[in-house]
């Protein structure tokens, strides 16, 4: 298996406390009813109940990431895939997928993650084009945006997710060797070769457990760049935007902090050093669809309270009640009886609050739009089609505009 560049300009600053903690996760403070139902569904580990769905992500980025027309590139995608037992055997590469774009699972689906992941790598690269220094990703999953994006110098990325989730994706990160990995190069330069401390010792996966933060990974660099995340961004059919170095300096610091996000999560963020006076790009992907309707109205107010003008968020969420027929859409069908993913059994079945129109009400500005809205955009993605299984899908673009 072909290993990614661990990248040597990116501080892991990590808020997981101890593994037996991490193995047990955080104990919700819920109410009766629903939201305990939701915490059931949420309590387990990365191989099952909605930390299953991370690993389906992931596996669906590495095949994209093989992808001659790539929508989304993630290098340490198949990482975490061949490391969970649960999905050691799941496809990593387009030629692993026998019904190719047909088939409902890795084709279908799989496209749908990957032009959600593009649409959404964009919305915070633009975002810190426009001078915002401060990300969090609520429910970030097994994503790696702090690690693969371009992002200006000083940027911090905050990574909200349970404690079980991210002491799994620090480990694997922690494993992978800082070799080359061909498959993430865009303009055919050379990955770089493993960092090097100033005392001759590889720093690339050193971590100070002592404070729960890591050393930082500082390269030492001649000629080479790190060009595995080279970007042509002619037009929207670009190549994905993925990181260029061209300075010494650190681009980005992630800062993972577990929480539940169906909990508080406010306060942990405030004291892994989040700002909120500082305009922020929040993104909530592949998470209100699991949280409860009370949960998901909090998480709304708790980002308006922490957004100062100019921040901004995207979300993923879906509209309205599906039909039987829809249910039974192979989507549906083939992640629960191939992969064990029960989606509709771990979507909470509660009406939907408006979040949109919550937002609205807040002075923030929404577009919504649905993915098939970028398929056109991008030349690439999903279709619509009869009984549809996206069809209820929107992502929410809001912003916080200026007093």
């Amino acid at each position: 298996m072909t290993t990614a560049a661990r990248p040597t300009h990116v501080e892991a600053r990590v808020e997981i406390g101890s593994e037996d903690d991490a193995e047990t996760g955080v104990e919700a403070r819920v109410e009766a009813g629903a939201e305990a139902r939701v915490e059931a569904r949420v309590e387990a580990g990365v191989e099952a109940g909605v930390g299953r769905t991370a690993l389906l992500v992931a596996a669906a980025r590495a095949i994209e990431t093989h992808r001659a027309d790539a929508l989304a590139r993630d290098p340490y995608a198949e990482h975490f895939v061949r490391a969970a037992a649960a999905s050691a055997t799941w496809p990593v590469r387009p030629a692993d997928v026998p019904g190719g774009d047909a088939d409902p699972l890795w084709g279908r689906l799989g496209r749908y993650f990957a032009l959600r992941t593009r649409a959404f790598d964009d919305f915070l690269l633009d975002r810190a084009a426009a001078g915002v220094r401060q990300i969090a990703l609520l429910g970030a999953g097994l994503d790696t945006r702090a690690l693969r994006l371009a992002w200006p110098p000083g940027t911090a990325v905050y990574e909200l997710d349970r404690p079980a989730v991210l002491t799994f994706k620090h480990r694997v990160l922690d494993s992978i060797a800082p070799t080359p990995n061909p498959a993430h190069r865009a303009d055919d330069r050379a990955t770089p070769k493993a960092a090097r401390r100033g005392d001759g010792r590889t720093a690339a996966n050193a971590v100070r457990r002592g404070d729960d933060r890591a050393v930082p990974n500082v390269a030492r660099r001649g000629d080479d760049r790190i060009a595995a995340n080279a970007v042509s961004r002619g037009d929207d059919r670009a190549v994905p935007n993925v990181a260029r170095h061209d300075d010494d300096g650190p681009d980005a610091v992630r800062r993972p902090v577990a929480v539940d996000l169906a909990d508080d999560w406010a306060r942990p963020l405030l004291a892994a050093g989040f700002d909120p006076a500082a305009p922020t790009a929040w993104l909530a992907e592949g998470l209100l669809l699991y949280l409860s309707r009370a949960a998901e109205r909090r998480l709304i107010a708790a980002v308006d309270d922490l957004s100062a003008p100019g921040s901004a968020l995207a979300y993923e969420a879906k509209v309205g009640f599906e039909s039987g027929k829809i249910r039974a859409n192979p989507v549906y069908t083939a992640a629960r009886e191939r992969v064990g993913v029960d989606l509709l059994a771990l979507f909470d079945a509660e009406p939907r609050p408006d979040s949109a129109a919550d937002l609205t009400a807040r002075g923030w500005t929404t577009t919504v739009r649905t993915p098939f809205d970028f398929t056109r955009r991008h030349g690439r993605g999903p279709l619509p089609e009869p009984d549809d299984a996206l069809a209820a899908n929107r992502w929410t673009f809001a912003e916080k505009p200026a007093p």
